[in-house]
């Protein structure tokens, strides 16, 4: 679990992030949306460690990052896993070979070890085996992405950090990224945050949803409460089209008909 308390953050005397309080919670997919400019690039920021807050605290399992010495804080973020919104695969590397990268820089372990660790987390994201010796120029990008969760789970971290993952995906693969997230989250009980403007990532894995708004936290809830969300600002970002409202309207419709 991950709780930040009353966090600020500004650039220049300019405040960016206003005084944001909540809790991220393990075994959950938690999403941060809001437009660009809300503030929740430099949030999430503050939150692995990137930038400092000037205000407020960030506790991992109650304990404050700003408190911590080099040691912990080292010790931290290997308990850390990041996808990056491009993936950030090594072009020069193989498959395998990217997904070994923090095995070599983090652990002492054996060739072997690691390229048995690394293959089984390319097995459990579901590549085939035949793509393992292949280089990023030669997969495709849901392929990309799959490598790019692997790496970041090679070392069975606590927190997964997400940004964009279904950027540049067509939305059959971006579902199956989603799919596999929370599969992955829930299987290892992590606290994954997942930073994204995908609206069919927020209606189907959206376990905790928080929604950003001039650097500061304006609605939090589930992906069943934003449906009878009556936050003006929320669902203009959420439904702005006439069809993402046709769905708000026949999934409010499913739900009442549960009741």
């Amino acid at each position: 679990m991950i709780e930040l308390k009353n966090v600020k953050k500004g650039f220049d005397g300019k405040p960016i992030i206003k005084g944001v309080s909540m809790i991220l919670e393990a075994g959950k997919c938690n999403l941060i949306i809001g437009t660009s400019g809300s503030g929740k690039t430099v949030l999430t920021k503050c939150i692995v460690g990137l930038f400092t807050p000037d205000e407020g605290e960030v506790l991992y399992e109650g304990e404050d990052m700003m408190l911590m010495n080099k040691y912990e804080v080292k010790a931290l973020r290997q308990k850390i896993g990041m996808l990056f919104q491009g993936s950030a695969l090594f072009d020069s590397m193989t498959v395998e070979q990217n997904v070994m990268f923090p095995l070599d820089m983090f652990t002492n372990l054996s060739y072997s070890e690691k390229k048995k660790r690394a293959d089984e987390v390319l097995n459990r994201v579901n590549l085939k085996e035949d793509s393992f010796k292949k280089f990023p120029a030669e997969i495709s990008g849901g392929m990309k992405k799959r490598v790019g969760i692997a790496r970041a789970i090679v070392l069975n971290p606590k927190y997964l950090f997400c940004d964009e993952p279904n950027s540049g995906l067509d939305p059959q693969t971006s579902l199956l990224i989603d799919k596999l997230i929370q599969e992955i989250t829930e299987e290892y009980n992590m606290t994954t945050i997942v930073i994204t403007h995908d609206m069919n990532s927020v209606m189907e894995i959206g376990d905790h949803i928080v929604y950003m708004y001039d650097g500061l936290k304006r609605w939090e809830g589930t992906k069943h409460d934003i449906i009878y969300s009556k936050d003006e600002m929320l669902n203009k970002f959420i439904f702005a089209s006439q069809f993402l409202q046709d769905v708000k309207q026949m999934r409010m419709e499913e739900e009442q008909g549960k009741k």
